[in-house]
């Protein structure tokens, strides 16, 4: 029988990679189950809601499971997808597409943290990279999501299978993203320019919503009888009406885009054909029973109480354009420009994504437009900000640079002029040089008289107290360049010591009775 040879000692030697793979692999594995963890939850949360309310109704004839399916559809439309009517009284599908800005905002702050969490660890485990994150958390959060639209076709509102694969799957990714972002701290462009650009969109986009908020808030108090009727006329039990108030409250923010959308001027839709703007309203409406859109206003011209609703865009764009013209001072006028049209196309991208999110299908025919047009309202943020925020930007970075003017360039004295120099000074400037072709007097240096000795130039203190009045003379005047224009020219850093005077000052002419002659 011949030697035993061992199998491992032919086993080729591990990586020294491969305990960091094996971590990263596990970290990924963490990152998915994380992303459906975070998918369970948003929809355990809908479902418990759902349910309390089907419990509470008085006629709970679709009974848990239709709730159930009633939970499912409303949180894939949370996320974007549409879901189709099948209870019609035509028999085909109706789509609707109108989300409840609010119900998303807890699904997709689940798929934020989860990414960011996975980021964010203090416990020295290995972390994935952002990319891998992102990816990791969205297929496990997917994967639920897709199991969902398969439960939801056997219910009275299956998902549209178009929406659901491509909406859905880019609000997950955005949010994931976001939250990966916020574990690398929030970093923005390396440029002063676009930094302050995306700054000012920020705060345009944020007055444009609210003074959203303030015209719907106000149409609604307005018109507040119609809307109590409205809700009365719905339902006739507390549950029913509590019902309808929560769906109220879950397209408030909708209500907002809305109004942002009706200030800006293109308005928004309420069926084929009719168009709400503050020039008036028009069309046929196809209004269906709701206390939010009794709110609206009265059909025909608008009056310069509508019009007023303006005031909403122009006072977004001023303060866009103030906040670029004050960071543009130290600019050109073309990166003010530059950054006042970044700023611009910013807000309108961010306005044209959330109209597009409030709108949507409440049905067919008539009901197929709904709420306001998203290109039609990202453009008219754009013109809006091109119109009144670059010339805004303009003239706040003119009127910063007012009065400042360069200081001339500070003239070199032809020769020095003689300064009083104070007792005692003179040990500390030390003997002063002969020019050539003088002769010393006798008794120079040797204990002459002060009173006969040469009479000493502007030492360097002398000299830079000159350069201290001169600088305040020009503070004086306004014409300082900048902060620091004030201070004297010896505290400004300098290559090496002040440079001897051009022309030696002239010796005095030898007295003949010193001499003894």
């Amino acid at each position: 029988m011949g030697p035993v040879t061992h199998v491992t000692e032919h086993r080729p030697p591990l990586s020294p990679d491969a305990p960091a793979q094996r971590a990263r692999s596990a970290a990924l594995a963490t990152a998915f189950v994380r992303g459906g963890v975070a998918a369970g939850l948003g929809l355990g949360a809908l479902a418990v809601l759902v349910t309390a309310a089907w419990i509470a109704s008085p006629f709970p004839d679709s009974g848990p499971g239709g709730a159930l399916h009633t939970a499912a559809g409303l949180w894939l439309l949370a996320h974007g997808a549409d879901l189709l009517r099948t209870d019609t009284t035509a028999g085909a599908p109706a789509p609707l597409g109108v989300t409840p800005l609010l119900l998303t905002v807890l699904p997709l702050w689940l798929a934020h943290r989860a990414a960011r969490d996975t980021l964010d660890t203090d416990d020295g485990r290995p972390v994935p990279s952002p990319a891998g994150a992102v990816a990791a958390v969205s297929g496990g959060y997917l994967l639920v999501a897709a199991m969902v639209v398969v439960y939801t076709e056997s219910g009275r509102l299956p998902a549209d299978l178009v929406t659901a694969g491509v909406v859905t799957p880019l609000s997950v990714l955005a949010a994931a993203a976001a939250g990966a972002w916020t574990a690398q701290g929030r970093p923005l462009p390396g440029r002063t320019e676009t930094v302050v650009a995306l700054r000012a969109a920020g705060l345009a986009l944020t007055v444009l919503l609210g003074g959203g908020a303030v015209l719907a808030a106000a149409s609604l108090l307005w018109h507040a009888g119609d809307a109590q009727a409205s809700l009365y006329g719905l339902a006739g039990e507390w549950s029913g009406r509590a019902a309808v108030l929560l769906l109220v409250l879950a397209l408030l923010p909708n209500a907002v885009v809305w109004g942002a959308a009706y200030g800006l001027g293109p308005g928004f839709s309420v069926g084929t054909g009719a168009l709400v703007t503050p020039l008036g309203f028009t069309g046929t409406p196809a209004l269906p029973d709701f206390p939010l859109l009794a709110a609206l206003p009265a059909e025909g011209r608008g009056t310069w109480l509508h019009w007023t609703a303006a005031a909403v865009p122009v006072t977004a764009v001023l303060l866009l354009g103030r906040l670029v013209g004050r960071a543009a001072r130290g600019w050109s006028a073309r990166e003010a420009v530059q950054a006042a049209l970044v700023a611009s196309w910013a807000c309108g991208a961010a306005v044209a994504l959330l109209a597009a999110a409030a709108g949507g299908p409440l049905g067919a025919g008539r009901l197929d437009a709904f709420g306001p047009v998203w290109w039609a309202a990202g453009a008219a943020a754009v013109l809006w900000g091109s119109a009144l925020g670059v010339p805004t930007a303009l003239a706040v970075r003119a009127w910063g640079l007012r009065g400042r003017v360069p200081r001339p360039a500070r003239k070199e004295a032809a020769k020095p002029v003689p300064v009083p120099v104070p007792v005692g000074a003179g040990a500390a400037v030390g003997p002063l040089p002969v020019p050539a072709g003088v002769t010393e007097p006798p008794g120079a240096g040797k204990g002459a008289p002060a009173a006969e000795e040469a009479a000493p130039a502007a030492p360097a203190g002398a000299l830079a107290a000159l350069d201290a009045l001169e600088a305040l003379d020009d503070l004086d005047e306004g014409t300082g360049q900048d902060g620091y224009g004030f201070l004297p020219a010896a505290w400004e850093p300098a290559a090496g010591p002040p440079a001897p005077p051009a022309t030696p000052p002239a010796a005095p002419e030898p007295e003949t009775g010193a001499a003894g002659t």
